[in-house]
């Protein structure tokens, strides 16, 4: 699979790397022998970066991978994890002893002295913008208990902020086809100064992967049920933001695009990685074949009608409603 390399940390990821909240919590149950195996066919496929967060399963997702590496070793795989979501979302928790504690527990459910790579996770919005946050990130590089720091990120604004900062080694976002607002300012910004993109939400929790209906149900325990409203985040989290039965007729068109003998998911996987300053896409998995499938997107190739096509859908079902919101 085709490498590129994640900004300021210097390390070469696949292009299509794994999102890892499945394997955590708030898509339903994956126990432990699931999630082994999606880290297995995802590695067998070619990925080499996995994406996960302290608050996943509340450390399960984390806890998993490190499994997986301790079983594994010698695998050159980039593990990027997020923190600042284990407190009251308040700006004044953003602190190095704070950093600390998070930091210590993702290194010991890691089974790592040094994280490659920590974002913070979508704090609250002065976070990106206050100095003493990034020395203190800095503070950690130096002492060795990380190699780098990004950011995951709800917003744009949020992005741009994060971007004029020299240590911000990667920024996080949401881009996918329903969601373009990144392409305008975002991915140039971050291409000019040298910073990684990571794109997540990639499927729109699944609407690009062509599955649903309007009769689809969702787990008790899914947040593609118990989010559709933002009660618990971000909604922008959960489909996009999208409404979700203007999602499948705008799915329906998005379908008419893909070329015969690629998959719906796969071909929103590759537009995503074809987007100039993009560096990876991380779909999650729920099963091995998912984990391949998803994987095998690197190396679909799409024409610039395509390309055309998505921009269209975006213009035609969602600009209005989701363009000056994130």
């Amino acid at each position: 699979m085709e490498q590129r390399r994640l900004g300021k940390t210097g390390r070469n990821v696949s292009i299509v790397g794994l999102g890892t909240w499945q394997l955590g919590a708030d898509w339903g149950n994956v126990d432990h022998g699931q999630a082994q195996a999606i880290l297995a066919a995802s590695v067998e496929a070619g990925v080499t970066l996995f994406d996960t967060a302290d608050v996943y399963g509340d450390g399960k997702s984390e806890q998993a991978i490190g499994a997986f590496l301790k079983d594994n070793p010698g695998l050159d795989i980039t593990v990027a994890t997020k923190m600042g979501r284990r407190m009251d979302q308040q700006p004044e928790n953003y602190t190095l002893a704070n950093f600390r504690q998070w930091v210590d527990r993702s290194r010991k459910n890691l089974g790592t002295d040094s994280l490659d790579l920590v974002q913070l996770h979508c704090p609250p919005t002065p976070v990106y913008s206050n100095a003493e946050v990034y020395d203190a990130l800095d503070t950690l590089v130096s002492e060795g208990a990380i190699r780098n720091y990004g950011v995951s990120v709800e917003r744009t604004d949020e992005a741009l902020e994060a971007i004029r900062h020299e240590g911000t080694a990667s920024v996080q976002i949401i881009l996918n086809a329903f969601r373009l607002k990144p392409l305008d300012e975002v991915l140039p910004a971050a291409k000019a100064a040298d910073v990684g993109i990571i794109a997540r939400v990639p499927l729109a929790s699944g609407l690009l992967s062509g599955k649903y209906t309007k009769d689809t149900s969702f787990a008790e325990n899914d947040h593609r049920n118990y989010n559709r409203t933002g009660g618990s985040f971000d909604v922008g989290e959960t489909f996009s933001g999208v409404d979700y039965e203007v999602g499948l007729k705008a799915v329906a068109e998005f379908e008419q695009l893909v070329p015969d003998g690629v998959g719906t998911a796969q071909a929103a996987i590759a537009w995503i990685a074809a987007q100039d300053g993009v560096t990876s896409v991380i779909p999650g998995a729920r099963n091995a074949d998912q984990a391949i499938a998803n994987a095998a997107a690197a190396g679909v190739s799409l024409n610039g009608e395509f390309d055309e096509g998505v921009r269209w859908i975006y213009d035609h079902y969602f600009r209005e409603a989701i363009h000056p919101r994130w």
